[in-house]
């Protein structure tokens, strides 16, 4: 299955070995690892229901060595083994790793050393530990941290107990489960240039938002504390069964450090999926960056560009930072749709910190996000994506392929690529600069117990050029307190 949007061409990555969609099945949750040398060679990873008749579910994944215009889908990680929550990463040599969660939710890491054709399971089968919705991330940097894993989880449900924990030999044994301040959940983790690791998640399953700091999880000889933990506003909560995917998020956050080495290093830049404070529908992607070390946040800048309508759903917004330091997001978004339902997949990017941002792009086909339940009601929680130098690698689910066996829709898996190049000229909007609202309280946890892609297509366009310097943000005022809701269920 191919489906065209104008330049943008999104190449099914679930296929049968004649390359065509598989009748019966469902795929969601991508993730996605690029070759960092190579950027033909890619690899995704998600969650695979043989038939939508079961809840049963297991690790599949697909590879392409051609930029991902032909993808090979082999099966699974393991044969009748329940498996969820895929994440993939690579390093900086090309070598991809998939963490995945049992339905024990204790979770193990798979590593490939042919560019994801075949995966050997590092630490025995649960191994290492983890919880529900965890999220992992490695070290690539040269100091004594190189090659680390760093996984975090939700405080939902846990192999044993415990949110966060570290492998100092590239995830083959995992070291015991330590505690994270505020309990921040559904949240990622990077790490700088100085070795310095930073978690982002939300508290309390809503909001508020929190960006912790470990300058010390990269020394092996001490157990990892954490000296800097930051509330940052991103104007709303994160939500879960909600009108857009009522058996699962509205997306998480997402937490990304730049390392270009240019005027924009080690920035932390966080991204979330949010209902504004006050309202009970729709959703926005906003985004905040720091520019010292996660010591404060500017305000929250909302990424989608829409009249703010709150019956528009924008949602599993994610994004990433490229070697050279531009800034790539992507979402669903039902801005079109007369349902306020059916979604596209859309794009921006911004090549100055999250200053400015490009006018938002569809880059995808319409679909509706509610048929093809493999007996759960959701399209899965996220999508993901990986950026070079000169574009964006995603894989996102949408439901373009008809069953007639079943008179609906089926979820599959998709990859397309992204890029500054082509389409309309952008109108960028800028982003606050950082203000001291932000209070970072400096918490010890207690010791417990690129090369280019060959583009696959054109994609968005020409640099963004400011319109007006951005006016200094005015001290913000103190934030809403987040609604009460209830902790959701474990959701493997």
């Amino acid at each position: 299955m191919i489906s065209q949007y104008g330049p943008f061409v999104s190449f099914q990555v679930n296929v049968d070995a004649n390359h065509q969609n598989i009748l019966g099945d469902a795929a969601n949750e991508p993730s996605i690892a690029v070759d960092p040398t190579d950027g033909n060679k890619m690899v995704i990873g998600w969650r695979q229901f043989n038939t939508v008749n079961s809840n049963f579910r297991q690790g599949g994944w697909g590879y392409t060595t051609d930029a991902g215009m032909t993808w090979t889908f082999p099966g699974v990680l393991e044969n009748n083994i329940f498996r969820s929550d895929p994440v993939l990463n690579s390093n900086e040599t090309g070598t991809p790793f998939y963490l995945s969660l049992l339905q024990s939710f204790c979770d193990d890491i798979w590593r490939s050393t042919n560019g994801g054709q075949s995966w050997t399971r590092l630490p025995p089968e649960g191994g290492g530990g983890g919880g529900d919705k965890e999220w992992f991330t490695i070290d690539k940097t040269n100091g004594m941290g190189h090659g680390f894993q760093y996984q975090a989880w939700s405080t939902a449900a846990s192999c044993n107990f415990g949110q966060f924990s570290r492998s100092i030999d590239g995830g083959v044994t995992w070291q015991s489960p330590l505690s994270l301040p505020n309990g921040p959940v559904w949240g990622t983790l990077d790490v700088d240039t100085n070795g310095n690791l930073f978690i982002g998640g939300a508290s309390n399953f809503s909001s508020p938002f929190y960006c912790l700091r470990s300058s010390n999880a990269q020394n092996p000889n001490v157990t990892p504390t954490f000296d800097q933990v930051t509330q940052v506003n991103l104007g709303g909560d994160l939500v879960f069964g909600d009108t857009i995917n009522p058996g699962g998020l509205g997306g998480q956050c997402f937490l990304a450090v730049d390392r270009s080495g240019g005027p924009t290093n080690n920035n932390i830049y966080m991204i979330a999926t949010v209902q504004p404070f006050g309202f009970s529908t729709g959703t926005d992607v906003t985004f905040a960056r720091s520019t010292d070390g996660g010591l404060t946040f500017s305000a929250p800048h909302r990424i989608n560009d829409d009249p703010i309508n709150h019956n528009k759903w924008h949602w599993f917004g994610t994004f990433s930072v490229a070697p050279n330091g531009r800034i790539d997001a992507v979402w669903f978004d039902t801005r079109n749709a007369a349902n306020n339902t059916d979604s596209q997949l859309f794009y921006s990017f911004s090549s100055d910190g999250g200053v400015t941002w490009s006018t938002n792009v569809a880059v995808s086909n319409s679909f509706t996000p509610f048929e093809g339940y493999p007996q759960q009601n959701k399209i899965g929680d996220y999508i993901t994506i990986v950026s070079d130098n000169t574009g964006g690698n995603v894989a996102y689910s949408a439901t373009f392929n008809f069953n007639p066996n079943a008179d609906q829709h089926e979820q599959d898996i998709y990859y397309v690529r992204v890029s500054p190049s082509g389409g309309g000229t952008p109108t960028p909007t800028p982003t606050p600069t950082a203000t001291t609202t932000a209070t970072a309280t400096a918490t010890a946890t207690a010791t417990a117990t690129a090369t280019a892609t060959s583009t696959a297509t054109a994609a968005a366009t020409a640099t963004p050029t400011p319109t007006s310097t951005p006016r200094v943000t005015p001290t913000p005022r103190s934030e809403p307190t987040p609604r009460v809701r209830p902790t959701p269920a474990p959701r493997p």
